[in-house]
C-alpha cells in the first residue's frame, strides 16, 4: 500500500461490496446469534485499541478483521429481533443504501443553492410524510409552515422553544425574562430533553414546571391549568407547553384536545412530542394519538425509531415557519446569494441550530419508495399485534401484572414478588444475553419495559422472551 494515497475506485468497489456483505451476514445471520446487551466490562475495549494512531496506512482487510475482533464484542445490538429495551431503532436496508448515496454524494445542504435537490426533495418528503400522518394542512410547506429533518427529538423541542421564546418577547427575550422570567411547561414523565432545552434556551431548568401525571401517566390538565395561573399571579410570563403522545417510560397519551385548547386561550406555544408513537398514526385506526394536534404550533415524529430509517433523522414539522425562521435566521455575507435574496426557495439552516447539514431526506425517500404507505402500515400493526399478544400472556399470568395501558407496541409489566424480584429478573434476562429490556419507576414500584419494533422482530422471538421471562420469573417468587 502506497503511504498517503487515496483509496483507487476498484479498491473501493472491492470493499464496498465486502463490506455490503458483511452487513448482510450480520443482519441475517449473526445479529440474533450475540448476546443482545454487551457483556464488555468498562476499558474492554480501550484495552484492545493502540494508544498512538499508525504512521503509515493499513490494509482495509486488517480494520474489517478488528471491527469483528474488537467492535462487535462491544456492541449492544439495537438490530436484534431480541432487542425490546428503551424504544426501537430500527433499520432497513433502504435505509442503508440512503445513507451510503447520502455520503457518496458529501452534499453540505445549508442552502438551497448548495444543492437545490438536497432542500427540494426534504420538502417534498416532509409533505408526503405529513399527509402519511394525516396532520393538519398548516404543517405543509404548500400552507404556512413546513417540515424540516432534525437530529433527534432534542433537537426539535429545543427549536420549538427558541421560536416560542423569540415570539412571545419579540426577540428581546433577556430584557423580558429579567421583568418576568419566561416559564414552560410538561409533563413529570415528558422526556428529559424538555428539561435540557430549557437550560440551553436561556430559560433556566428552575423555570420548567413538571406537571403532574393522572393514572393513566398523562399530563393533568388541570394542574396544569393551575400552574399557569399561579405562575402568571407571581409576575411570570408563562409562554411554551410541550405535550407527550408516547411517554418514554410508559407510552403515556397526554390529552392534546385539552392541553390545546388551553394554550390557545392562554397564547402558548404548543409542541407535540409524538418521538416513537406517532409512526403509529400511519394506520388509520391507530391517529386516535394526533386527536388534538390541530392546535400544535410545532410537532415532531422520529422515524428513525419505528419507520425503518435508519439514525439519525427526526421530522420536526411547524404550523407558523416564520416564527422557526425568525428565531434563528442569520445572514452573514459570506452566505448570501441571488436564490436565498430571492425569497423563493427555502433554506433550512434557518430551521435548525447549526449552520451544516446532511442529505438526509434520501433515506427517508428510499424506505417511502421501496415500502410504500401500505408496507409501512403492514409492519406498524404486526409490532402492535406482537405487544398486544404479550400482553395478554401478562394479563393471563397470576405471577405478572401491567403496570400500565398498553394502547401500542410498549408493554409495562412488573412480577408481583416486588422491587427486588424485578431488579434481579431484569439484570439476569439482560447478562443471559438472550433478549435485552429496560426499566423505570411508575408508581412508585419498578417496572419492566418491552417494546416491540424492531425490524426483524417475529412470532417467534416474543413467544421465547415471554418464555425466558416467565420461567425465570417462577424461580424468583
Amino acid at each position: 500500500m502506497t503511504e498517503s494515497a487515496h483509496m483507487s475506485g476498484e479498491a473501493f468497489r472491492k470493499h464496498a461490496h465486502e463490506l455490503i456483505d458483511w452487513i448482510i451476514d450480520y443482519q441475517e445471520k449473526r445479529v440474533d446469534q450475540l448476546p443482545v446487551l454487551s457483556q464488555a466490562a468498562p476499558s474492554d475495549i480501550l484495552k484492545q485499541l493502540p494508544v498512538d494512531p499508525p504512521e503509515s496506512g493499513e490494509p482495509f482487510e486488517a480494520m474489517m478483521a478488528d471491527v469483528d475482533r474488537i467492535i462487535l464484542p462491544g456492541i449492544t445490538h439495537w438490530q436484534s429481533p431480541n432487542f425490546y429495551a428503551f424504544f426501537p431503532a430500527n433499520t432497513s436496508y433502504p435505509a442503508i443504501l440512503g445513507e451510503l448515496l447520502s455520503a457518496g454524494l458529501g452534499v453540505q445542504g445549508m442552502l438551497w443553492a448548495t444543492s437545490p435537490a438536497c432542500t427540494e426533495l426534504e420538502t417534498r418528503v416532509m409533505d408526503w410524510l405529513s399527509s402519511m400522518l394525516g396532520l393538519p394542512g398548516r404543517f405543509r410547506s404548500t400552507s404556512s409552515g413546513g417540515g424540516v429533518i432534525q437530529d433527534s427529538a432534542s433537537s426539535a423541542s429545543l427549536c420549538a422553544m427558541l421560536a416560542a421564546r423569540e415570539r412571545i418577547t419579540e426577540g428581546v427575550s433577556n430584557r423580558v425574562g429579567i421583568e418576568r422570567p419566561l416559564v414552560a411547561y410538561t409533563s413529570s414523565h415528558a422526556h428529559s430533553s424538555v428539561e435540557k432545552a430549557a437550560g440551553i434556551a436561556g430559560i433556566g431548568r428552575k423555570n420548567l414546571r413538571l406537571v403532574d401525571a393522572d393514572e393513566t401517566f398523562a399530563m393533568r390538565v388541570d394542574r396544569l391549568e393551575e400552574a399557569i395561573r399561579r405562575d402568571k399571579a407571581e409576575g411570570r410570563m408563562p409562554f411554551f407547553v410541550s405535550a407527550t403522545v408516547g411517554t418514554t417510560s410508559s407510552n403515556g397519551i397526554d390529552p392534546v384536545p385539552e392541553i390545546g385548547e388551553l394554550c390557545r386561550r392562554e397564547g402558548l406555544w404548543l409542541h407535540v412530542d409524538a418521538a416513537m408513537s406517532g409512526t403509529a398514526a400511519l394506520c388509520p385506526e391507530f391517529r386516535f394519538i394526533h386527536e388534538g394536534v390541530e392546535f400544535a404550533d410545532s410537532y415532531c415524529v422520529n422515524p428513525h425509531k419505528w419507520m425503518f430509517t435508519n439514525f439519525d433523522c427526526d421530522a420536526f414539522f411547524v404550523a407558523d415557519r416564520g416564527a422557526l425562521i425568525r428565531a434563528l435566521s442569520i445572514l452573514p455575507e459570506y452566505l448570501r446569494n441571488q436564490a436565498t435574496e430571492s425569497g423563493a426557495v427555502i433554506d433550512y439552516r434557518d430551521w435548525q441550530v447549526p449552520l451544516g447539514r446532511r442529505f438526509r431526506a434520501l433515506k427517508l425517500w428510499f424506505v417511502i419508495r421501496h415500502y410504500g404507505v401500505k408496507g409501512l402500515r403492514l409492519h406498524v400493526r404486526r409490532h402492535v399485534e406482537l405487544a398486544q399478544r404479550f400482553r395478554s400472556w401478562v394479563e393471563a399470568d397470576p405471577s405478572f401484572e401491567l403496570a400500565a395501558p398498553a394502547p401500542l407496541n410498549l408493554v409495562c409489566f412488573r412480577h408481583r414478588g416486588g422491587d427486588d424480584v424485578n431488579r434481579q429478573l431484569l439484570d439476569r434476562l439482560n447478562q443471559g444475553g438472550d433478549l435485552y429490556l429496560t426499566h423505570t419507576v411508575l408508581d412508585g414500584k419498578v417496572t419492566l419495559r418491552l417494546c416491540v419494533g424492531q425490524t426483524r422482530t417475529e412470532d417467534q422471538h416474543v413467544e421465547a422472551a415471554w418464555e425466558r421471562i416467565r420461567d425465570l420469573g417462577r424461580t424468583l417468587s
